[in-house]
């Protein structure tokens, strides 16, 4: 088969793999309907995170081709979705509602593992990974928000429930990448009543009042931190998603924070201080981390498939297979918000 390959920074290119097969009596081989370029797999591409060379791609959904024998819950044909880490479904994490913390599991697309940006995938533990999607006849853009809830839309819902949003809140969300946009729609589908989006971006600014936000706010920094104190009369917000990682980011979500608050942090830290001195005296919390994908698909689902949610709008750039490296280049030149790979 022919798939997305790493070869260290800026070197992306596509080869030939072996055909994927059954190896444990769990597993599934799906084959890649859509796959996509992650925001994280930019600190690959530009040398800022180590990622073994091979494979890569965590995101996609596909048509299953083979189960082994102890698969029960997936037919060939299934079409499913795959979280971006595989899961047990039978260790303590997993058991208690920790699917990305399984003692068992492992990241689709690293390793040697292959990789969603590919044209097939062997999961492990099928029936605990692998969501099952109802039908066939699904349009387009249903499918582009399906491949959204592999990571980037449950990566926003961690970060809204880490931060405890709530109905009628005030909130906002520091970052206006695909992550932070989808925690845009994570909050407005939760209930808050305002939500205030840190973007400089004009396409971004316009998808995150379609998704939900009610407050733009282009600065950066203490300025970021003066507009929105000013915005709410000077005590911040009530919940904070931070989408960034790095040390600005988590300085900003601090700042806005309102004492007794919580910032909800899904961003891949890269050079970040967490300022324990504002957590203690002004009683702010700090939650988050990789979210359980696994544990969130089948919540969001019924909302992706009746079109109440539309996270496959953040979807902006697609390309081919053989095109693959545009899509890294246009998001690593923003000019792209998330990149779409049909295999």
């Amino acid at each position: 088969m022919r798939a997305t390959l790493y070869g260290g920074p800026r070197d992306i290119t596509v080869g030939d793999r072996p055909d994927p097969r059954i190896e444990q009596p769990t597993d599934a081989v799906v084959r890649v309907l859509l796959g996509c370029v992650c925001g994280s797999d930019m600190w690959y591409f530009r040398g800022q995170s180590p990622h073994a060379l091979g494979p890569i791609g965590h995101e996609f959904i596909g048509i299953v081709e083979d189960i082994g024998d102890q698969v029960s819950t997936l037919a060939v044909g299934d079409l499913v979705i795959a979280p971006f880490l595989w899961c047990c479904g039978q260790c303590r994490p997993c058991r208690t509602g920790w699917p990305s913390n399984c003692v068992n599991g492992g990241s689709f697309g690293n390793h040697g593992h292959d990789g969603g940006q590919g044209e097939a995938v062997r999961s492990p533990y099928a029936d605990a990974t692998l969501v099952k999607v109802p039908g066939h006849d699904h349009d387009q853009q249903t499918l582009r928000s399906l491949l959204a809830l592999s990571d980037v839309m449950c990566t926003g819902h961690h970060a809204a429930v880490s931060a405890d949003v709530r109905k009628g809140q005030t909130v906002a969300v520091v970052g206006d990448g695909a992550v932070g946009l989808c925690a845009v729609l994570a909050a407005h589908r939760l209930g808050a009543d305002r939500i205030i989006a840190l973007s400089r971006h004009p396409q971004r600014q316009q998808l995150a009042l379609e998704f939900g936000a009610t407050d733009i706010v282009p600065e950066r920094g203490e300025e970021a931190v003066q507009r929105i104190k000013d915005l709410t009369d000077g005590f911040g917000v009530d919940a904070v998603m931070e989408c960034v990682g790095t040390g600005q980011s988590m300085d900003t979500a601090f700042g806005v924070a309102a004492v007794g608050s919580i910032v909800g942090a899904v961003g891949v830290p890269h050079d970040v201080v967490v300022p324990i001195t504002s957590m203690i005296f002004r009683n702010i919390g700090l939650r988050g981390g990789v979210a359980p994908a696994r544990k969130y698909i089948p919540e969001l689902l019924p909302d992706v498939l009746t079109g109440t949610i539309n996270p496959g709008k953040v979807f902006d750039h697609e390309t081919e297979l053989d095109h693959v490296l545009d899509a890294y280049q246009a998001m690593d030149e923003r000019r792209a918000i998330k990149s779409l790979v049909r295999i």
